[in-house]
């Protein structure tokens, strides 16, 4: 598995394990108990990918919302599967706000797609 969609899997476990806990815990701390137990051998720049994917959706998360309720309103987010949702999250993260000439919008959108497929 390519480095960069084992960061996104990483990334989409923590954000699936904190949203199942109502985002009670902190996302730091999933965010590192899961970046030890499946990447352990992520270089420093790909954990770093991780982290800023996560708390990027995480800080980011209600206007990305508002996009995903605005394009589907007959699919409340509390009505999605929580990998549904943060897949879309993810996706939606690295269309906005991310590096475009790092990855581009088709990449953005192929890697979300890949994701979940797995889930």
């Amino acid at each position: 598995m390519a480095s960069r969609h084992l960061s996104r899997s990483i990334a989409m476990q923590s954000l699936y394990e904190w949203d199942f806990y109502g985002k009670q815990n902190e996302l730091s701390e999933a965010l590192e108990r899961n970046i030890e137990e499946f990447g352990p051998g992520l270089e420093d720049g790909n954990k770093d990918f991780v982290r800023r994917l996560a708390t990027g959706v995480a800080e980011n998360m209600n206007y990305i919302d508002a996009i995903i309720e605005k394009a589907a309103p007959e699919w409340p987010i509390s009505q999605l599967t929580i990998v549904d949702r943060n897949v879309l999250r993810l996706g939606l993260f690295e269309l906005i706000y991310g590096n475009k000439e790092e990855v581009p919008p088709k990449v953005a959108l192929n890697e979300a797609i890949e994701l979940a497929k797995p889930f």
